[in-house]
């Protein structure tokens, strides 16, 4: 049982989320992102301000271990350990038993490949690249330093630089994440890559001997031991252990194993000369500094040898939860079976956000008062990567819908939120949720060799494993396959003797459904199957089907799961079609004052307004349907920028403030500068029929210019200097339509403005920076006037997603697009709704 006591020595601190185990005091942990100013700071005495440990009063546990008398434990290693139990077992008699309960399985990786035509694949994608640019003498340097061995190259920066305290964390996640990646792509390039980084960690491991390894000397644990300040170092433990295991389990790396049971060799020594030298005690003492997934990571190891092995901060807690749920898979202790459940409904029901996620500045605040907290903290990566861990056991152990609903939100919002775009190694820390908020503020954008923050670590591992929690299988003489995700797949599912395709359309706002079609092929004679697929609590009954080779089904209510049984044949189709509805869901937060307060959601997918900070809306209707509305794909064919050069530099028509007009300097696709650089041209002229290819196509026709996040207002003339803004529709009146002609200046690709209200009269600037006017003059003898009234017309700097809505305000109207596609560009989640 050597290797038991080591298991529960690090999971102590679980028992602080237990009322009946010991109190935590009020002083809260730091940061990971003060540690690292803190660490990285010269100011000697803001560093002992903040450098006091936070403690933890030991509980009834620990006065019963005290019990035990010190001579006895210094004599028989395994005697306090008994002891513990002896208690543990009085207190529960009934605790200890494997459990009988049949949890559904997880299928591998390697049999799982995503569907090209998903955003899943492409983010999938993204993360390889960056895998692959990574280079492996860089990200060993630290080690080998350890080890007194040569290295080579330079060391990467931000929190895997040699001076920082928790570099080799990042490490411990790329052995992970290219496992992962190597699963789910089997790309070669990238399978030599990481081993070659298993292979020097493994020399730098028998260089320093002892079983010890990491990029930073043992005199760390030293320090922790003896209770002075040092960022983490079991936090990073855990992390090389996980991807020595990952290694093991998705590659086939059995000196991978071999290198992680050395590690925990050395580090039960250590713990069992803490605890002879002082006692239990001062081992949860010095367990107070973040320990990461120790206990989760251990039991991985317990159930692959199965011999003797030898106020809260969010992510220091969410791994215990995970060990505890991995536990009770091992052990049956049902307290551990009850505290991952009680854990889900407490955090889900008080402190979780509408995508998924929650903490505000890596803490949890008060419960159910989230409105106070929405800010550029919110919603550390870190905790969605652990919350869908401890929901997709839940829903192995029970097979409850409501937990398979959580993880597709939390992957959609919190999981392809934090990556922009197709910039392969440039992801977020936080994600901001309060009004006006940009994925730029704070900690901003990291870079892909100088941030290395955890949330980059959890972010690689994201997205090289997308594919794991589509599909859990049950064995059975009638093998049955939970399909809970509805991602473009395929999936050779051996137990079921056939290969499962899953395709899924593309989900636009204009077609309110989501279509999933499943094809099988056979492998061999076939045999007969449960197929279970997911009915999402966000769908509604009236409009949903399924028909199996053209014979509707009969479909269960939302929240539940459409089971069918048969042998399945090349033949055979079966389609879905599920209602997207447009929902509102309230933020937690039990305060009538902020009852107003909804996220607006699309299906699964949350729905951002492009807005600077307001976000008051005054409903036009009951229904909403009625007062959101979705924007036809067409209308992208009508978004279009004015741009002039000036000095070199491009200058574009701006509604910068945004009511005003002016001429701006362009920066990037992705930014408000971009956003405010977009207008859709409303054709007055056959406007159902006509189609954009080339500013030429426009010239003749009657247009009115509406901004891009401003739908529903126009740019109009204003004031006896005639002024260009943007004003409500129904002000404008006739004054904002505008005549597209040839430009003045008599270039073959410009264009002017003409108002139709004022005949002469053109869109005029001249300076960037001014307002925009109309000015009148004749074009044959001013060739300075010419110019300011010829631009160079494009397409859009900006376009919409594929989910874009109007919502229909009597103050002002939001264009509303899926967070997941903001980069820059400011926006607002939650919205003061008024009736």
């Amino acid at each position: 049982m050597k290797g038991f006591e080591l298991l529960n020595l690090f999971i102590v601190l679980l028992s602080c989320i237990s009322a009946s185990a010991r109190e935590c005091s009020n002083k809260l942990p730091e940061s990971h992102q003060l540690r690292y100013h803190l660490l990285t700071s010269k100011n000697e005495t803001w560093k002992q301000e903040v450098l006091n440990h936070y403690h933890l009063t030991p509980s009834d546990d620990s006065a019963w271990s005290s019990l035990l008398p010190r001579k006895i434990l210094r004599e028989e290693e395994d005697d306090e350990f008994s002891w513990a139990m002896m208690y543990r077992k009085m207190k529960n008699p009934g605790e200890f038993k494997i459990p009988e309960d049949k949890f559904l399985e997880d299928v591998s990786l390697h049999d799982v490949r995503l569907g090209k035509d998903s955003m899943h694949w492409r983010a999938q994608q993204t993360n390889l690249e960056y895998l692959l640019m990574l280079d492996v003498d860089r990200l060993v340097w630290s080690f080998r330093k350890t080890a007194g061995l040569r290295t080579k190259g330079n060391a990467y920066g931000g929190w895997e630089d040699p001076t920082s305290q928790l570099r080799g964390h990042f490490v411990g996640h790329y052995l992970s994440a290219s496992a992962l990646m190597w699963a789910s792509t089997h790309n070669d390039t990238l399978k030599e890559k990481m081993s070659a980084v298993v292979s020097a960690l493994s020399h730098c491991q028998k260089k320093i001997g002892s079983g010890y390894l990491s990029a930073f000397p043992s005199r760390y644990f030293d320090h922790l031991e003896a209770l002075k300040p040092v960022w983490a170092p079991y936090y990073t433990i855990h992390k090389i252990l996980a991807g020595l295991l990952d290694q093991y389990k998705y590659a086939d790396n059995a000196h991978a194993l071999k290198m992680a049971t050395r590690m925990v060799e050395y580090f039960y020594n250590r713990v069992q000369k803490v605890i002879r030298k002082y006692s239990v005690a001062r081992h949860w003492q010095y367990l107070n500094e973040e320990p990461g997934g120790m206990n989760d990571v251990l039991y991985r190891l317990f159930s692959i040898t199965s011999n003797d092995i030898s106020d809260f901060h969010v992510n220091t807690h969410i791994p215990l939860v995970i060990g505890t749920q991995r536990r009770y898979e091992l052990t049956g202790e049902l307290l551990h079976k009850e505290m991952g459940t009680f854990f889900m409904d407490l955090v889900n029901s008080s402190h979780t956000y509408a995508t998924g996620g929650t903490s505000v500045g890596e803490f949890w605040r008060d419960p159910k008062r989230l409105a106070t907290t929405l800010g550029t903290n919110n919603e550390e990566s870190c905790t969605t990567y652990n919350m869908l861990k401890v929901s997709r056991n839940l829903f192995r152990w029970t097979k409850e819908s409501a937990y398979a609903d959580f993880y597709e939100r939390a992957l959609i919002n919190g999981v392809l939120s934090i990556q922009r775009g197709t910039s392969p190694g440039v992801m977020i820390y936080m994600l901001p949720l309060g009004p006006g908020s940009s994925k730029q503020t704070d900690n901003g954008w990291g870079t892909p060799f100088d941030s290395f923050w955890c949330c980059y670590g959890t972010g690689i591992e994201s997205f090289s494993k997308l594919g794991d929690s589509i599909y859990f299988e049950e064995k059975g003489k009638i093998p049955g396959l939970y399909i809970i995700q509805y991602i473009s797949s395929s999936f050779d599912w051996k137990s079921g003797q056939i290969v499962l395709n899953q395709k899924v359309d593309p989900v636009v706002s204009s077609d309110p459904y989501l279509r999933i079609t499943l094809t099988f092929s056979p492998k061999g004679a076939g045999k007969a199957s449960t197929l279970n697929l997911r009915i999402p609590s966000w769908s509604n009954s009236n409009g949903a089907k399924a028909m199996l080779n053209g014979q509707s089904l009969a479909l269960p209510s939302p929240g539940n799961s459409l089971s069918v049984t048969k042998t399945w044949s090349s033949d055979d189709k079966l389609t879905i079609h599920l209602p997207l509805s447009l929902w509102t869901e309230a933020i937690k937060d039990d305060r009538p004052k902020y009852a107003s307060l909804q996220a607006i959601l699309y299906g699964p997918y949350l729905l951002a307004g492009h807005s600077e900070g307001d976000w008051n809306i005054t409903k036009t209707a009951k229904s909403l349907s009625d007062w959101i509305t979705p924007i036809p794909v067409s209308y992208n064919s009508h978004l279009v920028t004015f741009s002039k050069e000036s000095r070199k530099s491009k200058f574009v028509l701006t509604s910068s403030n945004p009511s005003i007009i002016t001429m701006e300097k362009f920066h990037k696709f992705g930014t408000d500068t971009a956003v405010r650089a977009t207008f859709r041209l409303i054709i007055l002229e056959d406007s159902s029929s006509f189609k954009y290819s080339s500013y030429r196509d426009f010239i003749g026709k009657s247009v009115m210019l509406e901004p891009f996040s401003h739908p529903g207002m126009l740019v109009a003339p204003k004031g006896k200097h005639h002024e260009l803004v943007v004003t409500n529709s129904s002000r404008a009146e006739g004054s904002s339509v505008f005549r597209l002609v040839s430009g003045l200046d008599g270039k073959d690709n410009t264009v002017s403005l003409e108002s139709k209200s004022h005949k002469g009269c053109y869109v005029y600037s001249l300076k960037s920076g001014k307002s925009m006017t109309l000015r009148c003059h004749k074009k044959s003898k001013k060739p300075k006037f010419n110019h300011a009234v010829s631009f160079v017309m494009e397409k859009g700097k900006s376009k919409y997603h594929p989910i874009s809505f109007v919502a229909k305000g009597t103050n002002r109207n939001y264009l509303l697009e899926p967070l997941l596609s903001f980069r820059d560009e400011s926006y607002t989640v939650y919205f003061n709704i008024q009736a």
